[in-house]
């Protein structure tokens, strides 16, 4: 448990991506005195080999939610980066007593009954679509390299670039089909921080204005950083920073 100076984070990486994309940040925070856990979802990382068909959302939800209770870890700062605003939504509907703040981080911000395609329909669609016509329908590699200022999920350093591809793996299309549920009252009550990667942005995606006011009356703090994507790549100061900041 934390100490009333202590904060504790929950850092779960997006779609292709593995716990090892937080390096650069969390010693940023455990230098600051916090506990920090970033662990790699099922079918990523370490966990690369368990990748399957069935791998879904609520697969990457369970995850989060056994290592909160594994590490009996309550008053969490819950941080989603992109796809896995997905995750840290559904973990907040199962477990809101364990949860004191969500972050959002350049992320996917689903209503109840929503899947990641719902929210991001374009280019999410057409992952699913490349995937069904290749050998392999029911996974999605990562998404290729693009021209600066896009680059790898906004990554343009070349070593940066390579560290990233280290670290990447694909992704099963039911993770990005299976809907949310958020129907549990509780979550409405958690307070909220969105920070928008605005340095680089894909010309086809287009992100939700997010409502002042969240359901629990509490106003919604939005932040924004100067960086691509990836920003815990390319910016992790700045990104540890605003962590330190939320809640």
């Amino acid at each position: 448990m934390s100490t009333p100076h202590t904060k504790t984070y929950v850092l779960v990486h997006g779609a292709w991506h593995s716990g090892r994309v937080w390096d650069r940040v969390v010693p940023l925070l455990t230098r600051a005195g916090h506990r920090v856990f970033a662990p790699s979802l099922t079918g990523h990382g370490e966990k690369e080999h368990l990748l399957t068909a069935d791998v879904s959302l609520d697969t990457h939800i369970g995850d989060v939610v056994a290592l909160l209770g594994e590490q009996d870890l309550t008053d969490v700062v819950l941080v989603g980066h992109s796809y896995a605003g997905m995750v840290i939504s559904g973990v907040a509907n199962e477990v809101p007593d364990r949860i004191a703040h969500l972050v959002y981080v350049d992320a996917m911000v689903p209503t109840d009954g929503e899947s990641a395609r719902d929210v991001i329909p374009g280019m999410t669609q057409r992952l699913i679509d490349a995937a069904a016509a290749s050998d392999a329908p029911w996974r999605i590699p990562p998404v290729p390299e693009m021209p600066a200022p896009m680059g790898l999920f906004g990554v343009t350093d070349p070593a940066d670039t390579a560290w990233l591809r280290t670290m990447l793996s694909d992704e099963s299309v039911r993770c990005f089909l299976q809907p949310v549920r958020l129907d549990n009252p509780a979550m409405d009550a958690i307070s909220r921080t969105h920070i928008h990667c605005v340095g680089s942005a894909p010309g086809n995606v287009t992100r939700r204005p997010v409502p002042a006011v969240r359901p629990g009356g509490t106003a919604s703090q939005v932040w924004e950083l100067q960086s691509g994507h990836d920003c815990m790549v390319t910016v992790p100061d700045a990104l540890a920073e605003l962590l330190l900041k939320a809640g």
